[in-house]
Order: C-alpha cells, then sequence, then structure tokens
C-alpha cells in the first residue's frame, strides 16, 4: 500500500503537523498521516509511531474538525469514535448473496470435490488457492466512491443486520480504499471478524477481575461483539476483520477489471494493495489436489500456534472463469469447499459441581463431568464461572452438556440438552456458607460471584501463599501449589510470612524431600527477597491488581510504606488505576493486619525500596531510548527489564527519537528502516549486552 519513499514523507509530515497550527489543506494531510499510522498498527500489526504522538495528532484534528462543522468530514479516522447508541439494526439486503460453504472432513472428501471440478471444468488446467477459515463471525462491507458505505452481517445469506456504526470501531477495516485507482466505482467483499487469542484472555481477565461472566469463547465474543448498541464498547474489544472474498464488483465507466485480477489470488494482492487486512501470508496455491491435502494437515498440526482461532482450511479455484464455469447451487458454491479440522467438541454427563474458594474470597462452581477427550485433551473438570453462568444454562446434575475446547482457552460448557432429561436429574443449590471455613457468604450488588469475607479462611490463606509464589509474583522455584499444601497441614506456614521462616531441617526429612531438595529451596527463597517491588505487589493479590497496575503503583514510591499513607484520590491519578481498583488498593494498605503483615516481611529481609527506580534515576541508560526486534538467545522481556533498570526508555517504533534498535535473526522492516534514518545506532545482542556491562 505504502512505498518506504512514502512512508518517510508521511512520517516527516506528522513531525510537520505535530508542531504548528492547521487548517482545512493541513486537516487533509493529518487525515493520511493517522490512516496509515492506523494501517500499520492495525493491519500490519507494526506500528511506527508512539502512542503519545498517535494520540496528539488524533486529538488535533478532532479538535479543528469540531471548530468546523461546515467542512465535509466525510472518511474522516475520527468518524470512527462514535457517540451515542445504535437503534435496533436494520435489515438490508446483501449485493450478492452470501452462500454457505460445502464442508469435508477427510482427504476422501477432498478427492472427490475435486473430481467434480475436474469434470466440470472440462479437463481445463486447474489451480487452487487454499486459506485459513477463520471461526469468527461473517461480515460484508460496500465500498462506494472509495468510501465506506455499509456494513452487514450474514443474517440469512440474503438479508443481514446493518452494522456499519459497529464496523467502523474495527480499525482494520479501512473507511477510505483507493479502488478507483483499478478503475472500481462500487465493490463489495466478504470477511470475517475475529478477535486475538491473547486480547480475548485479556478482555475475560478484566471482567473476571470485576466479578462479572466472562465471554465463552472467541468466536462467539466477536458475533456477539458486532451486535452490541454501544459502539464504543465494539471498539474496547479489540476485534479485528480479515478480508478473503470480493463478491462484486461494478466498475466505472470504460473501465475494465485488470487482468492481474481475475483469479482469486489476484483479488487477494488487490485487497492487501487497498489496505485491507487479508489471510495473504498463509494462502499458497496448488495445482495438485495432494498438495492441497498436504497442506491442510500440515496447517492443523499447528493451528494452536495461531493468533487467532480458525476450525479449518478454505480451497476454491483460482480462476474466476472457471469458478463462473463450475457454478453454484442455491446453497453452496460448487467452486469452494471447506476442510473442516477435528471437533474442539464433546458432549458429556454433569456428574456433579464441587465449590472452590479464591485468595479474593470468591466462590466457584466446577462442574465433574465424565471423562471425555476434545481436541486430544481428556477433560473431567471445568469451571462454570458464577451461579448467574449455572442459572443462565440451566443446569441439572445429571443433564448431558456439551463440552468445548478452543484453543489454549480453557474448556467450558456450551450448553445443557433438557430434551434428553429422563427425570433423575436433580437441581444445582449453590451454598449459602463457605464450603471450608463455613462463614456466610456475600454477594455485593453488583457483581456476579459470592465471596467467603473471612480473610483467614484455610483455602483463600493457602491461595495467597500460592499466588506469592508463583512465577509471575515473587517466582520462588520449587515451592509449588503440593508443596505449600504439604507445608501448611505440617503447620509450618500460616502466611507468607511462615515462607521465610521455614524450619529446613524438618523439611530435609519430610518424604521425597532431601537435604539437596531443602537447600536449593531455601537458596530460592533467599533470592526472591530481592525481586522488584512490583512483583512484590502483585504478589500481595490485591483484589483488581494485575502486574501492570503493580508496575504502575510501584513507580510512585521509593519504599512500599508510601502507599500506606495514599488516599484513594491520590491512587485515581496513577495510570491504570480506576474508581474500583484505587478502593481496593486503599482499602488493602489502610489495613493494620496487612501493614503487620508488610511489616514482618521486611523484618525477615525482603526489600520494600523501590530499587529500580533509584537505579533508573542515575544509570548508565538515563536519557536513551531503545527497541527491540528479531529472534533473539533471551527473551525480550529480560533484556527490556535490563534497559528499564539502568534508566533507559522503551519505544514501540522506529522513529528519529529512537537511540537503539537491537536487532536478533529476521530483523524485517525495522532494521530497514533504522537504516534508512541514519540516526539510530544498530546493535546486536552481544553488542548490547556490552553496552549495559
Amino acid at each position: 500500500m505504502y512505498q518506504l519513499q512514502e512512508e518517510q514523507r508521511l512520517l516527516d509530515l506528522s513531525k510537520q503537523l505535530a508542531k504548528s497550527d492547521i487548517h482545512e489543506q493541513e486537516a487533509k494531510q493529518l487525515r493520511e498521516v493517522i490512516e496509515y499510522a492506523d494501517w500499520k498498527y492495525y493491519v500490519k500489526d507494526d506500528p511506527i509511531i508512539a502512542d503519545a504522538e498517535y494520540d496528539a495528532l488524533f486529538k488535533k484534528l478532532k479538535d479543528f474538525e469540531a471548530q468546523h462543522p461546515e467542512l465535509d468530514h466525510q472518511g474522516s479516522p475520527t468518524t470512527r469514535v462514535a457517540s451515542g447508541l445504535n437503534a435496533d439494526f436494520p435489515s438490508v439486503e446483501h449485493l450478492v448473496p452470501m452462500l454457505s460453504l460445502e464442508n469435508s472432513y477427510n482427504a476422501a472428501d477432498l478427492l472427490d470435490w475435486d473430481r467434480k471440478c475436474r469434470e466440470q471444468s472440462a479437463d481445463a488446467l486447474l489451480e487452487y488457492t487454499v486459506e485459513p477459515k477463520f471461526d469468527g463471525a461473517s461480515i460484508s462491507l460496500v465500498y462506494e466512491a472509495d468510501q465506506l458505505q455499509r456494513a452487514a452481517t450474514r443474517g440469512n445469506g440474503v438479508q443481514g443486520d446493518e452494522i456499519t456504526r459497529n464496523a467502523m470501531q474495527i480499525r482494520s477495516i479501512p473507511l477510505k480504499v483507493n479502488m478507483s485507482q483499478y478503475g472500481i466505482r462500487q465493490m463489495e467483499i466478504r470477511g470475517e471478524v475475529v478477535i486475538h487469542k491473547q486480547k480475548f484472555q485479556e478482555y475475560n481477565q478484566k471482567l473476571i477481575d470485576k466479578g462479572e461472566q466472562p465471554l465463552a469463547n472467541a468466536r462467539n465474543a466477536a458475533s456477539g461483539s458486532l451486535r452490541i448498541k454501544d459502539p464504543l464498547e465494539v471498539g474496547r474489544r479489540n476485534l479485528d476483520a480479515f478480508l478473503y472474498h470480493v463478491s462484486d464488483t461494478v466498475m466505472l465507466e470504460n473501465q475494465e477489471m485488470p487482468a492481474s485480477f481475475r483469479s482469486h489470488a489476484g483479488l487477494l494482492n488487490m485487497m492487501d494493495s487497498l489496505g485491507f487486512k487479508t489471510s495473504s501470508a498463509s494462502t499458497r496455491k496448488f495445482s495438485q489436489i495432494q498438495e492441497v491435502i498436504q497442506y491442510v494437515e500440515e496447517f492443523e498440526a499447528h493451528r494452536d500456534n495461531l493468533p487467532y482461532e480458525i476450525d479449518g482450511m478454505v480451497i476454491k479455484v483460482n480462476s474466476l472463469a472457471l469458478q463462473e464455469q463450475i457454478g453454484q447451487t442455491s446453497h453452496h458454491p460448487r467452486w469452494a469447499m471447506a476442510f473442516k479440522f477435528k471437533a474442539r467438541q464433546a458432549r458429556s454427563i454433569l456428574l456433579g459441581v464441587e465449590y472452590q474458594v479464591g485468595r479474593t474470597g470468591s466462590i466457584t462452581p466446577v462442574a465433574k463431568i465424565e471423562p471425555v477427550s476434545v481436541g486430544g485433551v481428556t477433560i473431567s473438570s471445568l469451571s462454570l464461572f458464577n451461579e448467574e453462568v449455572v442459572r443462565e444454562k440451566q443446569l441439572k446434575i445429571g443433564d448431558t452438556v456439551l463440552i468445548e475446547r478452543a484453543g489454549d482457552v480453557i474448556p467450558y460448557v456450551v450448553k445443557s440438552f433438557p430434551e434428553l432429561r429422563q427425570g433423575h436429574e436433580t437441581e444445582i443449590v449453590f451454598p449459602t456458607h463457605c464450603p471450608v471455613c463455613h462463614e456466610s457468604l456475600y454477594k455485593p450488588e453488583s457483581e456476579a460471584v459470592w465471596r467467603c469475607t473471612n480473610l483467614n479462611c484455610e483455602a483463600q490463606v493457602i491461595e495467597r501463599m500460592i499466588h506469592f509464589t508463583s512465577k509471575d509474583a515473587m517466582d520462588i522455584r520449587g515451592l509449588g501449589d503440593s508443596l505449600v499444601r504439604r507445608f501448611y497441614e505440617a503447620g509450618f506456614l500460616k502466611n507468607i510470612v511462615g515462607i521465610y521462616h521455614l524450619p529446613f531441617e524438618q523439611i530435609q526429612g519430610m518424604e521425597g524431600l532431601g537435604e539437596k531438595s531443602a537447600n536449593k529451596l531455601k537458596e530460592a527463597i533467599e533470592k526472591s527477597k530481592t525481586q522488584p517491588l512490583h512483583r512484590l505487589i502483585f504478589g500481595l493479590g490485591i483484589r483488581y491488581v494485575g502486574e501492570t497496575t503493580a508496575k504502575s503503583l510501584a513507580r510512585t514510591v521509593e519504599h512500599l510504606s508510601d502507599l500506606y499513607h495514599k488516599s484513594k484520590e491520590e491512587f485515581l491519578v496513577i495510570e491504570d488505576v480506576g474508581e474500583k481498583v484505587a478502593q481496593s488498593i486503599y482499602e488493602f494498605f489502610s489495613h493494620q493486619d496487612n501493614r503487620q503483615i508488610l511489616d514482618e516481611l521486611e523484618q525477615a529481609g525482603v526489600c520494600m525500596q523501590n530499587v529500580q527506580k533509584q537505579e533508573a534515576m542515575s544509570g548508565g541508560l538515563s536519557g536513551k531510548t531503545f527497541l527491540f526486534t528479531g529472534t533473539m538467545n533471551m527473551k525480550r522481556s529480560e533484556a527490556e527489564a535490563l534497559v528499564e533498570e539502568r534508566g533507559g526508555r522503551l519505544l514501540g517504533s522506529v522513529s528519529t527519537k529512537l537511540n537503539y534498535l537491537v536487532v536478533g535473526e529476521d530483523a524485517g522492516s525495522k532494521l530497514e528502516k533504522a537504516k534508512k534514518l541514519g540516526s539510530v545506532h544498530i546493535l546486536s545482542e552481544e553488542e548490547f549486552m556490552a553496552l549495559i556491562g
């Protein structure tokens, strides 16, 4: 879409516009810069300017448009930021019906389909394209005069719900495309709305932290998001859209479609050139069906490594002329076939429900089911999240239930089958008292989770210690779940302070633990005393405080006790801290028992000083900026931590503000841009290690 020379022009333009007032002409240029930045970030996953720079430019454009409503702002990036709510979604008719695909499940199906295609094409030279089949929500986009005019769901294939305002919140869907350069006046294209696995998990974790019900799976999250009435909430879900098919084109007068676009692969290339997000990097062309079969089988073996959920591959006849010759039924095109991967769903019987107590007192119902294999993993228990989920799905003990496991996401109950009940099923009765300490349970009005409010509840105490020793907290190697429980039952541990007073002479006499194991554990505990302050804060298990918030809190203090005296209002001004989080932090550090535990930890030798902040202020990299790219021997997170410990700052992209680019193997476009700028110091991993000493 952009050449390097054009890219550099836009980068230079962004710097000029950031420094000056803008008028109508500059506003047009600023829109171009922001559209380019959006394309790099959301389509190419390669941000080119820092977030703060982008935000400043976006605000400048938004302010200008607000001051000049008389000017034409159609297609401006600011129109993505919708206000108000959608009314009921009206039905609109697709320009071309959205047909289903015929499914195949094995090589024999594909061989039979290949035979039929060859018969219908009169033995013409066939070429197939093979691409991922995304597991999301189908969408149809109509562009006219280079502008996005309408977006719709699949609906019944002939008509769908008009969801244009929601689609505009998906940043990988361009608002403008220069299709007129190819002589196209109107174009209808098809695609799939999906959500990145990691972003889906992060969004679900936020819901769980708030005590709200998590979304079932990434596919349902994408599909449900398209029909949310509040477009801003759609934007918060970080959806993506992969476009894969041009269903209709209307050419400008006296124009013909370029010959290079008269195949499916050619149309994919055109969509790439127009700035759409496509799966062209994973799309392959083959002339023999055996090559197709080999590719889809290889792809299935690595499906869990992909950042998005896919449930199969789509094979299409590449030539558009042959597609037309082979034809279609009223249900599906004969020139395309979906190869479906092995099912990630299975049926089982709900045998019972147990209740687990988390470190914050949350009561989680856990379904016990007849063991069943789903996607190669045997499942016998799975979370039901909270009472509302149990009621919503109308579950009963003894029910036949549908289980799904999607990629790395935990398995869950999709639904029950009431029609299969035989009369012996029983209601699930949620407890009124803690299953461990028997204290009465409490559920705040704003939450879906029941909680045990007894901080000395045995289950909570154990879970807090397990969290404290975990990898992302104090990282005490060797002191895992089972040992914490054994030491608690033996009376060695009562709270996290006890970890630093373990009787190692007695421990080495326990079954399965000798002198060597005890000494290793002792070394790991001693090493944990020097962990960075943010790890300690995270390890304390403060409700709603994850790793990011813990880092934000640590940056504001030189000693942990500084947090004792902050007001709720002072916590609110900290990055990543909202009303509910601020209240939780304030209550934790105001509680005398918590302060007592922290004082005892310090007396035991645990570092409460923000050593990183002190080192940063005097570090050798103070004021220097770094960016890492390519594959390195050390973990990138470790390398970035080394920079921050020495006072350096990390940037998200190559720009004139970057001092050092550290490159590993397969460095890619960032290296080329740094070379072009000429002002960036390019270091190998070895040179970086030498620089930091």
